[in-house]
């Protein structure tokens, strides 16, 4: 009995803490062995190409030709996290448009107070992971909303993605 409270006085509080920790990480190891706890990697269902459009609402330009281009390359950044350069399969560009109500009729125009003024949309590709969740690109789940910067050597705009197309679903 002398020998066990020697022994006990001789325990300092980082001791237990230290085996307390040792202990649940062999718990929650042997609870992921046993596929009671399910890991990241067991979510992914396949792998599959994902385009996905980035809406630029509000784009100022004043040059003679818009500078993301289909068939280039733009860095892509995902929620202020750098990620890669990225494919542009197209770029649909429309200048800023008002309505006008000629007495008659309701006409959409280019809106002449802001004549360098656009709205596009930047269709991007890359390849994916595909979860139950969605499709997820370094690291992030693409989903609508989700904000994304582009970035080129004369550009960078800030947009949001607006639509993702899982290319081959399955493969």
């Amino acid at each position: 009995m002398e020998k066990l409270k020697k022994f006990v006085k001789k325990i300092s509080l980082v001791d237990v803490i230290i085996l307390l920790t040792v202990i649940i990480a062999l718990l929650i190891g042997y609870i992921t062995y046993k596929q009671i706890r399910q890991t990241s990697d067991k979510q992914i269902i396949s792998s599959s190409k994902v385009e996905f459009h980035v809406f630029l609402r509000g784009v100022s330009f004043t040059g003679a030709e818009f500078p993301v281009k289909q068939g280039e390359k733009t860095f892509i950044t995902i929620r202020n996290v750098p990620y890669t350069e990225l494919d542009v399969n197209g770029v649909l560009l429309q200048p800023r448009r008002t309505a006008v109500f000629n007495g008659k009729t309701l006409q959409v125009i280019d809106d002449p107070a802001y004549p360098n003024l656009y709205d596009a949309v930047v269709i991007i590709s890359d390849d994916a992971k595909i979860t139950k969740d969605g499709a997820v690109v370094g690291g992030n789940k693409l989903k609508a909303g989700l904000p994304v910067t582009l970035e080129g050597s004369s550009y960078k705009f800030n947009g949001t993605v607006s639509d993702v197309i899982v290319v081959n679903p399955g493969e």
